[in-house]
């Protein structure tokens, strides 16, 4: 029974996230006016009040009361081919498009409190999604199903020191839950499912300065915040029941710094840039105790996101963008597990506003990422998985905002 309380033990949270789609298994989706510009000096740019999640000082340049409502759908893909060996048959196929469609919300609240002091409030989820092969694959031993859910509730206050210069910060409250399960390489190779959640707490901090009548610079961080999950494990066999108790991982996700640059470069044209880098490197290890204890590596590294944004004024009503950007990847193919079958990314986006009334204005935009092929020689549950996957992602977003 040692070897399947270990087999649990690769299972019990061992890559504590879902599916990988932004850097890592960050969402970078918080907005819909920012994936037109694949989110180039959202930092710096302020357009409305979801910049209480990319920098809280931007609320000094927002009208009196602003509300957004927006709403992602994503469709990664990640279609493994490679091999398995053992030292037990294990048969089965490639498993299939592990990607699946996922919508993403956010919504934002933002008003002026004083003509130097603003206050925000964000809904949203900072990381997530899901990756998911068929039951029967080649790497079923490793993982079928992995999914990771957070909400983060985030108000903020921006107080406007002068003409030039502002200051925000804010408070994330977090909760997340992870599903995972597997196939253990026992009599009937019963299914085991571990499910568990907590919260967290931590902060964003931001600043804005007006360098120039046209040109803005942001910089903005996020901190990390620390979870203790409590799960507990079950198995479809019920001849093992020694693989159901309760299980807790700690797990640190990660902080992040932005630089970004808004420059107007005419009535009609602006320009904007940044530079994000995410602290994945605390993603080093993941320790796990309870009715099994085991530390698992998972050897990250801190990863930095370049992008460039041009926007379009058009006429009054319509504005057009386009961006492109380049996100790093934090895992190398030695340290790369099934269920977070990361690789570097390269975005081009197009997007833009109408503006269907004074109060009113519609934002859209669709991305496509090309994701560099990762990929995988995984060793666990007595299997050592080899190969690399066929990604993509593609990501079609829409928002509603509303000045009253």
């Amino acid at each position: 029974m040692s070897y399947r309380l270990r087999v649990a033990a690769g299972l019990a949270l061992a890559n504590l996230a879902g599916a990988a789609h932004a850097a890592g298994f960050a969402l970078i989706e918080q907005n819909a006016s920012g994936l037109g510009n694949a989110f180039a000096g959202q930092a710096a740019v302020a357009a409305d009040a979801s910049t209480v999640y990319f920098n809280p000082a931007g609320m000094s340049l927002l009208p009196e009361r602003q509300l957004v409502l927006a709403a992602h759908l994503i469709k990664p893909e990640a279609e493994f081919s490679g091999s398995v060996s053992a030292p037990f048959p294990v048969g089965g196929g490639q498993g299939g498009d592990a990607g699946g469609w996922a919508l993403v919300p956010n919504a934002y609240f933002a008003q002026r409190l004083s003509p130097a002091l603003h206050f925000g409030i964000g809904l949203n989820s900072p990381f997530g999604l899901k990756t998911e092969y068929d039951a029967d694959w080649i790497g079923r031993f490793q993982a079928i199903k992995s999914e990771l859910k957070t909400v983060n509730l985030n108000p903020a206050l921006a107080y406007k020191f002068s003409d030039t210069l502002s200051f925000g910060a804010g408070l994330n409250v977090q909760w997340i839950e992870a599903t995972l399960t597997n196939r253990i390489p026992a009599l009937g190779q019963p299914l085991v499912t571990v499910k568990g959640d907590d919260f967290g707490w931590g902060y964003n901090l931001g600043a804005l300065w007006q360098v120039t009548p046209a040109t803005r610079v942001g910089l903005a961080y996020r901190s990390e915040i620390d979870f203790t999950l409590d799960g507990k494990t079950k198995t479809s066999d019920p001849v093992v029941p020694a693989l159901n108790g309760p299980v807790t991982a700690e797990v640190t996700l990660p902080d992040s710094a932005s630089l970004s640059v808004f420059h107007k470069l005419s009535s009609r044209w602006d320009v904007l840039a940044d530079i994000t880098w995410t602290g994945w490197s605390d993603f080093d290890d993941l320790p796990i105790r309870g009715t099994i204890n085991k530390t698992t590596p998972e050897n990250w590294e801190d990863i930095v996101r370049y992008s460039l944004g041009l926007t379009w004024h058009m006429n009054e009503k319509l504005s057009l963008r386009g961006g492109v950007a380049h996100d790093e990847a934090p895992v190398s193919d030695s340290y790369r597990t099934p269920r977070i079958p990361d690789g570097a990314r390269t975005w081009i986006a197009l997007g833009g506003q109408y503006r269907v009334s004074k109060q009113g204005a519609l934002d859209f935009g669709y991305a496509h990422l090309f994701v560099n092929d990762p990929g995988l020689n995984n060793v666990d549950n007595g299997t050592r998985l080899v190969g690399e996957y066929d990604s993509q992602v593609d990501i079609l977003s829409v928002q509603y905002t509303h000045n009253f």
